[in-house]
């Protein structure tokens, strides 16, 4: 059964850390690009990084650049994003994306994940 399963959200305060996960089965990830998107209350989900098939490249929101780290795992088949210094408008539901192409736009994605609730509050 072809799955992607997120795992490692919470509640924390502003300037904590969290480490999300991005499990596959049923495919390979390391063949696939993996998006990590979000979505807040009343907002648009928004893509905030991405990293490429085989790990080569990765790309981030401008928002969140320099705070979250996108990596992959190839011998767990899962992909991580490495959160810290979490401002409360992080809150939102992340979910990860599979697609056997490219980072960037024009391609949809393949699989997706349920979701796991981020809620940054003092």
């Amino acid at each position: 059964q072809v799955q992607l399963v997120e795992s490692g959200g919470g509640l924390v305060q502003p300037g904590d850390s969290l480490r999300l996960s991005c499990a596959a089965s049923g495919f390979t990830l390391n063949d696939y690009a993996i998006g990590w998107f979000r979505q807040a209350p009343g907002k648009e989900r928004e893509g905030i990084s991405c990293i490429s098939k085989y790990g080569g490249a990765s790309y981030y929101l401008d928002s969140v650049k320099g705070r979250f780290t996108i990596s992959r795992d190839n011998a767990k088949n899962t992909v991580y994003l490495q959160m810290n210094s979490l401002k409360p408008e992080d809150t939102a539901v992340y979910t990860c994306a599979a697609r056997p192409s490219w980072c960037g736009d024009g391609i949809p994605y393949n699989f997706w994940g349920q979701g796991t609730q981020v809620t940054v509050s003092s």
